[in-house]
C-alpha cells in the first residue's frame, strides 16, 4: 500500500528575469513500512523534494498524493490538517521550545491539534522509552545534550502515529557517534512500529549510517538526486555484504559530485 505518490513533480523558482529548476518531473512512490534515504550533492533538490512531499511547499507542476489525499485539491487549512495528522518532521536543528520539558515538547503536536494529552499518556511513555529518554522526560532542552534533543524531536514526530516520518539532515548537527545513534533510532521506529521513514542527507558518512538500516530490511532503498532529477536507485539486499554496500554508495556519490 502506497503512503506517498509524487507524479511529474516540478519546482521552479523565479530569480528576477531567470528561472531556476529545483526539481524536474520527479516520479516518486513510497510504500508503507519503507525506509528510504534520499542522497545527492548540495543543491541537488533533496530538501525541496522533502518539503513538497511533506506539504510544506507547493509544486510548480505535478501532483503529490499523501495518505490517499491529493494535496492540489485541498485548501490551505485542509492541507495543514492533513500534514499535522499524517506527517512527522525531524530537522537538522531540533526546533524545541526552550521553556517546555522533553515530554511537553513531545506532546506539542497533540496539543496543537486540540486533543487531550492525557489520552496520549501510554503513547508518550512508549515513544520516550523507544528514544531512551524516560528518565529525562522532565528535563528542559538546555538540560539535554544535542543528541538527546534530537531524540526528543524524533519522539515528537512519532507521537501522533503519522503515516510517514520525514527527516531532513537529522545527523547534520551532531557528532559521528551521536549521529549513528539517531540513525539507529530511526531504524527502530521503522522495524518496531512499521513506521514509514524518509531521510534526506548529502553526507557520505550519513550514507554509511543508512546502510546499517537498509541492509536489515528488504523494503528499503537509496535514491540519488542530481540537478533536481532522480538519476539512480540502490536496493541493497540483506545478503549483500556491508563492505559492498558501502562501496556502492560511496562510488555513486563520487560520480554525482564529479
Amino acid at each position: 500500500m502506497s503512503v506517498l505518490e509524487a507524479k511529474a513533480l516540478h519546482k521552479r523558482y523565479e530569480m528576477g528575469k531567470h528561472s531556476v529548476n529545483a526539481l524536474v518531473k520527479v516520479d516518486f512512490v513510497v510504500q508503507e513500512g519503507e525506509f528510504v534515504a534520499i542522497m545527492g550533492p548540495s543543491g541537488s533538490g533533496k530538501s525541496t523534494l522533502l518539503h513538497l512531499i511533506g506539504g510544506l511547499d507547493k509544486p510548480s507542476d505535478g501532483e503529490v498524493t499523501l495518505a490517499g489525499q491529493r494535496l492540489s485539491l485541498m485548501k490551505d487549512k485542509q492541507s495543514t490538517l492533513l500534514r499535522r495528522r499524517n506527517v512527522g518532521f525531524v530537522f537538522q536543528f531540533f526546533n524545541l521550545l526552550p521553556t517546555l520539558s522533553a515530554e511537553e515538547n513531545v506532546l506539542l503536536p497533540v496539543i496543537i491539534d486540540g486533543k487531550n494529552p492525557r489520552k496520549y499518556e501510554e503513547r508518550l511513555t512508549n515513544v520516550l522509552d523507544l528514544v531512551g529518554l524516560l528518565d529525562r522526560r522532565t528535563h528542559k532542552p538546555d538540560q539535554l545534550s544535542g543528541g538527546e534533543q534530537q531524540r526528543v524531536a524524533v519522539a515528537r514526530a512519532l507521537i501522533t502515529q503519522p503515516a510517514i516520518l520525514l527527516a531532513d539532515e537529522p545527523t547534520g548537527n551532531l557528532d559521528t557517534k551521536t549521529g549513528t545513534a539517531i540513525m539507529k533510532l530511526l531504524q527502530r521506529s521503522c522495524e518496531e512500529l512499521n513506521q514509514t521513514v524518509i531521510v534526506v542527507t548529502h553526507d557520505p558518512k550519513a550514507a554509511a549510517y543508512a546502510t546499517r538500516i537498509i541492509f536489515l530490511r528488504d523494503a528499503t532503498r537509496i535514491i540519488f538526486l542530481r540537478d533536481g532529477d532522480i538519476v539512480e536507485e540502490l536496493h541493497p539486499g540483506k545478503d549483500q555484504p556491508l563492505p559492498e554496500r558501502l562501496r556502492s554508495i560511496m562510488s555513486t556519490m563520487e560520480k554525482l559530485e564529479s
